[in-house]
């Protein structure tokens, strides 16, 4: 009988403590997460604002302020997490203590300023754009990649680039500058350098040509014209950058559809109708497509140009002002016959 007695509370016991242990392995190992999701962990976060981030994605939120406790997890680590339904609270706690963070793909093209390149680019890392823009124009930068502030933009490739998103400013600039050099391979150079063109200046172009064409098709023709009236001693003269000239006195906001023969007389270093050979930095930032296009550009004899009225949105080419004069000519009526006075 005692030993009867005996069997039932050691049976009791055991059951008890499986109970526990099973609540305990439940505890740590138990499949606790709600929903699959990221998270972004700031570099100023605390414990505090990480159990908040956390918060819809944990079920029982005692049971995870329980588990960091007893693991002693205090100093957070910045960056981006994945979290998935299938972790468990302690595979949650041990990816967020390893830094183990998920890279993050950034992407950029068509930035018109530096500013709106920090914009652009402080919404996909933890670096605010003042940051980024006081990073970009780094005098110390600009002295080690012997640069003015003029041409900073052109260090900047546009693509996709993969990085951590708790990436410092500086750092993001030292990656584009890698990035850049990588981009101008030997093969690159020595088609620049075929040119007698720096890279800077290349990319000067590419800006101009990304401007006049954004037709990839079109591009290599009207860079080879811009290279034929460098090499013939003519001014560019090329309207994309009187526009510029006209944002950067307006704002980046303001329209122009017809640039005006007053237009033309602006001083400024990037009228290319008042002064010859390329402008002292990139107008805007260009695509690979244009760069190469410059790099690559179709040989032939044309000088002049004007939007084709008969194929809009291409241009009609010259090699002979007299033809141009009547390419011109058409081009200004639609204009008139448009109502389009700026």
């Amino acid at each position: 009988m005692n030993k009867r007695i005996i069997l039932i509370v050691i049976s009791i016991s055991l059951m008890i403590c499986g109970i526990i242990g099973y609540n305990f392995y439940q505890h740590i190992f138990g499949n606790l997460v709600a929903k699959t999701g990221e998270i972004y962990i700031k570099s100023t976060d605390n414990i505090s604002d990480v159990k908040t981030a956390l918060n819809e994605f944990i079920g029982n939120k005692n049971k995870f302020n329980w588990l960091v406790e007893k693991k002693n997890y205090q100093k957070p680590k910045a960056g981006k997490y994945i979290i998935t339904k299938d972790m468990s609270l302690n595979d949650v706690v041990n990816l967020l203590r390893s830094g183990n963070q998920t890279p993050v793909k950034i992407s950029f093209n068509n930035q018109n300023t530096l500013e709106n390149l920090a914009g652009r680019i402080s919404t996909q890392i933890e670096a605010d754009s003042i940051s980024l823009l006081q990073s970009f124009t780094n005098p110390k930068f600009l002295s080690e990649e012997k640069i003015t502030n003029a041409q900073v933009l052109s260090y900047f490739i546009p693509n996709t680039y993969e990085l951590f998103w708790n990436t410092s400013a500086e750092k993001f600039t030292n990656r584009m500058v890698k990035e850049y050099h990588r981009f101008w391979n030997d093969k690159r150079l020595e088609k620049a350098k075929a040119l007698n063109l720096s890279p800077s200046q290349v990319i000067t172009l590419a800006s101009i040509v990304q401007k006049e064409t954004p037709k990839t098709i079109e591009q290599p023709r009207v860079a080879g014209l811009y290279l034929n009236r460098i090499k013939k001693g003519m001014p560019l003269q090329a309207d994309p950058t009187i526009i510029y000239i006209l944002k950067q006195k307006n704002g980046q906001d303001f329209t122009v559809k017809r640039v005006l023969f007053k237009d033309l007389k602006i001083k400024s270093l990037y009228n290319t109708y008042l002064h010859k050979g390329i402008p002292p930095g990139p107008i805007a930032m260009p695509d690979i497509s244009a760069i190469d296009a410059v790099l690559d550009y179709e040989k032939h004899n044309y000088l002049y140009m004007c939007v084709n009225v008969e194929k809009l949105g291409y241009h009609a080419f010259a090699n002979s002002m007299n033809q141009h004069k009547k390419n011109a000519r058409k081009y200004q009526g639609w204009l008139n016959n448009q109502g389009i006075k700026r």
